[in-house]
């Protein structure tokens, strides 16, 4: 199984990217993935969850909630996270992560991860 992430950058405040997670091993019509993200600097500070998507739901942190929006082709096996309106505070570095059925925010609960991708909003 492997997640490789892509399309982190340096953006401003108020912009937008769109990251994108190619997954091989693995079919997205039974495995749920999940977006995380944080901040290596911080010391004991956790994973947040960000969004998570599955074949039949969807879900989101409250943080992110109408900025962001997860989707998924299964045809190309990816899952794309849009983030719009970015903010200082959404600099982190941002996972993929996948486990079977369900989708949930705790990053506890994903077994297979990629290296993640930067994503830096600063003017």
């Amino acid at each position: 199984v492997q997640l490789v992430e892509s399309g982190g950058d340096l953006v401003q405040p108020g912009g937008s990217l769109r990251l994108s997670c190619v997954v091989s091993g693995l079919s997205l019509d039974y495995y749920a993935v999940g977006w995380f993200r944080q901040v290596p600097e911080v010391p004991g500070k956790e994973r947040e969850g960000v969004a998570s998507i599955s074949h039949n739901e969807i879900h989101y942190a409250d943080s992110v909630k109408g900025r962001f929006s997860i989707s998924k082709d299964n045809d190309k096996n990816t899952v794309y996270l849009q983030m719009n309106n970015l903010r200082p505070e959404d600099t982190a570095k941002y996972y993929c992560a996948s486990r079977l059925r369900e989708a949930t925010l705790n990053h506890y609960d994903f077994d297979y991860w990629g290296q993640g991708t930067q994503v830096t909003v600063s003017s």
